[in-house]
């Protein structure tokens, strides 16, 4: 059998290399989705500000419930979207500890300085230097108001030396500080800028309470985890908690620990459609396989090959291709990998902080998933072949049309009930978390049931179109009889082009149909003259209204809250004056009443927590606070502006970074006027309402469509592999036609005509899964069967299928036609 199967392999190798290149693709696929899973699963982040900090105490990053099922009781928790702040009491109360040497506070506050990426430069009070620990190079500690004392890259970075003058911007204020003295460390993903005591304290602009605190053990104590659990004993029923080792560096970057937690969902995600998507090509690669060896197969049922031995040596050949395909795969899944890691951090998605966990698993993983795939396609590809009559087999493959059999309708019908069942799923769901992944699984089901039901579909479309073709005189009689006898290779091709548009249309015009409306309601929403952005410190807005011709300065800044577990987009907002600029569009109550205690809630968010005008909502803000406002306003335009919105001072008070997002400015001033009254926040400028919009719209799909995109390119391939296979498989069939007097000119024309006909029906299938999807999505989502698909993209995505169809079609036959048909029928014979 072993050597049946190799001499197999040897001499179709044309065959079985459209199964290993499927394969290959997919295990890559699956295990470049198993690294950034093992990533979140398993991922450290070293600490860096807090390495020389034995035990560090923060407040606690999440927020806890308890649940009971089956009565058992269940704790989950789920991270705060602020970093969690502690009194600085709880300092005093730990130096009392016995065990402890010393405690050191720390604030921690945005401080921007020139050349620092955005976002990664801080600032300190010198007083926490020792959580490092830096020492100096050059100069002294900063004593007043307008000193400073940097480390040894920002030095290095923007040429500084003691007593040169360093700007720096940071949410309170603004203003040019004197460098007294410069580190000898620098941290790799980070800047520190350190302040005196009392500057640091006014800047971080929290009164009363520190982002955390560090514990040294008295020397002679027996190690650090004593007095960590003594420390953790002191502060018992607060909100502090303990960290040691390299939990440390999860609570100096809780950024990059949320981003670990969203890599699990999105490594998991992708991982899963990539797996099903991957199942649905390999099988089709086999199907199509057997399918060219049907005469080889019906000629071994007829000198006495069992159903178990055909089923036997398909089955030895899909392993031997898969172990080879799927190991090559997984030596190129941890480059794949690498790849998405560099383009998530590109757009902010992924830390530097978090590395890629790289390990033997997902090798393993996708090894054994290209060698299951591979097994059970065969399988169940070569099931009919196997199991029916050698006189019936070599019937069939003389005749390369036989009936559909009935499992495979069932199966296919069965497909086609649970699209249904998940289009209906999807058209009731609200929130982005439930609806992604329940998209792309309603769009690959319905992909499925094409595919089960091709050759039905071949049937069906080549009498539809064999009308239209037989207006050509020779090419088109020829494009449609092939069409009409060969409906199961047909079909073949049809279900991966058709998986090829459903899917890239799914993922395009979800992002599109999402951020239209989004867009749409933001610009519909805004009626304030000028929009300034971003980052506008207080002190930068209190100067806009004091602008000749500014009547309303409405300041907007967004964070998120969660109520219960569940995550909610908040902005606050200044309720002065609000309706000049701001057009929420209030379904119910209003907004005149918004302070500190009270709360507008879009009528989704109103749907799913289930409240009305009056009622209390108690929830968690960003850095943990309890807050529990009343509802005052009900509106409509969720999608622009968030679920939820409240007043600015209030859910300023509650995140790291207290400047608005953007301004909102009413009234006659010029957009000059307003550049002058901001002239000394070089950042802060007029901005582009619509291209505002459109940006913010924008930067979470680049996510999407990075780590979708894989998905779409293996589809592709899996297009270009099917179609060559199909093609390749045809050379004798194209040698005698040549034979019999086609010329080569027209038989390159009934190619190119069963392509348009087979890339139709496909576009047709696939528009048709792309629209009846995203019509369930936007009716969940957006409340109106509406999507938004622009007409270039879907252009695109129609003429990037047809290129690579015809491509896959003429190259091949081009190669089969520069033989001679004679020499080519008698290598065949």
């Amino acid at each position: 059998m072993i050597g049946l199967v190799l001499s197999t392999l040897r001499h179709r190798k044309a065959g079985f290399a459209g199964a290993f290149l499927a394969l290959f693709c997919a295990a890559a696929l699956v295990c470049a989705c198993g690294i950034l899973l093992d990533t979140g699963l398993r991922g450290t982040i070293a600490p860096e500000r807090y390495a020389g900090a034995p035990v560090l105490v923060t407040g606690d990053q999440y927020v806890h419930q308890d649940k009971i099922k089956k009565h058992k009781v269940k704790h989950k928790a789920k991270a705060l979207a602020e970093r969690a702040w502690l009194p600085v009491a709880t300092a005093d109360r730990l130096r009392g500890v016995p065990g402890v040497r010393s405690v050191v506070t720390e604030v921690t506050f945005p401080a921007e300085v020139p050349g620092a990426t955005p976002g990664s430069s801080w600032g300190h009070g010198w007083e926490s230097a020792a959580l490092t620990p830096f020492t100096f190079a050059a100069g002294r500690a900063p004593s007043a108001a307008g000193e400073v004392v940097v480390d040894a890259a920002t030095a290095r970075t923007a040429h500084l030396r003691v007593g040169s003058r360093l700007p720096v911007s940071s949410p309170i204020a603004t203003g040019a500080y004197r460098v007294v003295g410069v580190t000898r460390e620098a941290l790799p993903h980070q800047a520190a800028v350190f302040f005196s005591t009392g500057e640091a304290r006014r800047l971080a602009g929290r009164p009363g309470a520190v982002s955390a605190i560090g514990v040294f053990p008295a020397a002679g104590e027996s190690g650090t985890s004593t007095v960590a659990k003594s420390v953790t004993a002191a502060v018992r029923g607060t909100t502090a908690t303990v960290h040691t080792g390299g939990d440390r560096g999860r609570t100096e970057f809780w950024d990059a620990e949320k981003a670990r937690i969203k890599l699990i969902s999105m490594g998991g995600a992708l991982g899963g459609t990539a797996l099903l998507v991957a199942i649905l090509v390999v099988a089709g690669t086999f199907a199509l396989s057997i399918q060219q060896r049907q005469r080889e197969i019906a000629l071994l049922r007829a000198v006495a090959a069992t159903p178990r031995q055909i089923r036997r040596m398909i089955g030895r050949e899909a392993l031997i291709v898969s172990v080879g395909a799927g190991a090559l795969g997984a030596a190129v899944g941890p480059l794949l990998g690498l790849w998405l890691r560099d383009r998530f951090r590109a757009l902010g998605a992924l830390p530097p902080t978090l590395n890629l966990v790289i390990s033997p698993f997902p090798l393993f993983a996708a090894v054994l998933a290209a060698v299951v795939a591979a097994w059970a396609a065969a399988r169940l590809s070569a099931r009919r072949s196997a199991r029916i009559r050698p006189v019936e087999a070599l019937g069939e493959a003389a005749l390369s049309g036989p009936r559909t059999g009935a499992a495979r309708i069932l199966a296919g019908l069965a497909c086609l009930a649970g699209g249904v069942v998940l289009t209906l799923v999807l058209s009731s769901l609200n929130t982005e978390a439930a609806s992604s992944p329940v998209t792309m699984l309603t769009a690959i089901v319905w992909t499925v049931a094409v595919a089960l039901l091709a050759p039905i579909v071949a049937r069906t479309a080549a009498a539809l179109w064999g009308t239209l073709l037989r207006l050509s005189p020779v090419g088109g009689h020829l494009a449609a009889a092939n069409l009409r006898t060969r409906s199961r290779i047909v079909g073949s091709v049809i279900a991966p082009l058709t998986l090829m548009v459903g899917l890239t249309g799914t993922i395009l015009f979800a992002q599109t149909t999402m951020g239209h409306a989004a867009t749409a309601q933001a610009d519909a929403g805004t009626v304030a003259d000028h929009v300034l952005g971003p980052k506008v410190p207080a002190a930068a807005a209190a100067a806009l209204r004091h602008t000749d011709g500014v009547t309303t300065v409405t300041e907007v800044l967004h964070s998120t809250v969660r109520v219960g577990l569940a995550n909610y987009g908040v902005q606050g907002v200044t309720p002065a004056g609000l309706s000049r600029t701001m057009n929420l569009d209030v379904r119910s109550g209003s907004l005149n009443g918004l302070d500190a205690g009270t709360i507008a809630v879009s009528g989704t968010a109103a749907d799913r927590l289930g409240v009305h005008v009056g009622d209390t909502i108690r929830m968690t803000l960003g850095d943990g606070t309890p807050f529990a406002p009343r509802v005052i306003a009900v509106y409509g335009r969720g999608l622009g502006f968030g679920d939820l919105t409240v007043a600015h001072d209030l859910l300023a008070a509650h995140v790291d970074d207290p400047r608005a997002d953007t301004v909102l400015v009413a009234g006659p001033a010029g957009a000059d006027a307003l550049r002058s009254a901001v002239r000394h926040y070089p950042a802060v400028t007029v901005l582009d309402q619509a291209t505002l919009s459109k940006d913010r719209a924008a930067a979470g799909a680049e996510v999407n469509y990075v780590a979708m995109g894989l998905i779409i390119a293996f589809t592709a391939i899996a297009v270009v592999n099917t179609l060559a296979m199909a093609t390749a498989d045809r050379a004798r069939e194209l040698a005698l036609l040549r034979l019999v007097g086609t010329t080569r000119r027209q038989v390159m024309r009934m190619l190119r005509w069963e392509t348009l006909a087979v890339v139709a029906t496909a576009v047709v299938l696939g528009t048709a899964v792309t629209l009846i999807t995203l019509t369930a999505l936007a009716t969940g989502m957006i409340g109106s069967a509406a999507p938004y698909v622009p007409p270039v993209p879907y252009l695109a995505v129609i003429g990037g299928a047809a290129a690579l169809a015809v491509l896959a079609t003429v190259l091949p036959a081009r190669l089969a036609l520069a033989t001679r048909p004679a020499d080519l029928i008698g290598s065949r014979a």
